[in-house]
């Protein structure tokens, strides 16, 4: 919930109401994932999306039982994060979209090509499992204390910068979605709320599940990456706070 108000809510104020552009928006996706994850990092591990969870109980021993009951609460907070902004900015998107239509969709859930670029379903899909896929590498890597993992509960921030970077980096061909929660979650919540095109994108093809199978996929293939390539080379004897960079 705290990872929506922070992201759709920018994105509102950038199309609806005129302020910021895509750094205003990549920065605040960025912090909200951070705040999100200082407020559930205790209770729940800072899961806020299934692709995570999925990636941790494939390669981390995450438990498999939980994984679903995780997902349907993380879809549950976007849900309930979209709803506020969509309350909150009721005025300014009827004003700017009084059909409410794929004009103001972005707001809440993606699109291939952000809804005007000539991307197809297939480059989005290839984009989803690509940024997902870097996501996860990098959480995998900033998770391990047997690498470089941020200390003095720096973690958050860091993975916060994270996703600020993939925005600036990795979205235009799909919105960088790479969470099914955030974007299934809000796409519901504005279906429900007057957006009856929600699950189609600018084509009119049904486009809800390439943010869903995209990440999912992705995440799963960055995290078995990151385990290929890096974990099975860390040294597992050694504290990596007393070994000097010549060792």
């Amino acid at each position: 919930m705290v990872l929506i108000v922070f992201g759709a809510g920018v994105v509102a104020q950038v199309v609806a109401g005129g302020l910021g552009g895509h750094d205003s928006i990549a920065w605040a996706w960025g912090i909200g994932v951070a705040l999100g994850v200082y407020v559930a990092g205790r209770t729940t591990g800072a899961h806020l999306n299934p692709a995570v969870t999925l990636g941790f109980a494939v390669f981390r021993g995450f438990e498999w039982r939980k994984v679903l009951p995780y997902a349907l609460a993380q879809t549950a907070g976007a849900f309930a994060g979209a709803l506020l902004v969509r309350w909150n900015y009721t005025e300014v998107l009827s004003a700017v979209d009084p059909g409410h239509t794929i004009k103001t969709q972005g707001v809440f859930s993606t699109l291939p090509g952000n809804g005007t670029l000539p991307v197809g379903q297939f480059g989005a899909l290839r984009d989803q499992v690509i940024g997902t896929a870097v996501l996860m590498f990098v959480i995998f890597a900033l998770s391990d204390v047997l690498n470089m993992a941020p200390g003095a509960n720096l973690g958050p921030v860091v993975i916060g910068l994270l996703v600020v970077a993939i925005g600036m980096s990795l979205g235009t061909d799909a919105g960088y979605a790479i969470n099914p929660a955030r974007d299934f979650g809000p796409r519901l919540a504005s279906y429900l709320t007057g957006y009856g095109g929600a699950w189609r994108d600018q084509y009119g093809d049904l486009y809800f599940w390439v943010p869903i199978v995209g990440p999912l996929a992705g995440g799963v293939l960055g995290a078995g990456l990151y385990q290929a390539c890096i974990a099975r080379y860390l040294p597992r004897d050694e504290d990596r706070d007393t070994v000097k960079p010549s060792d």
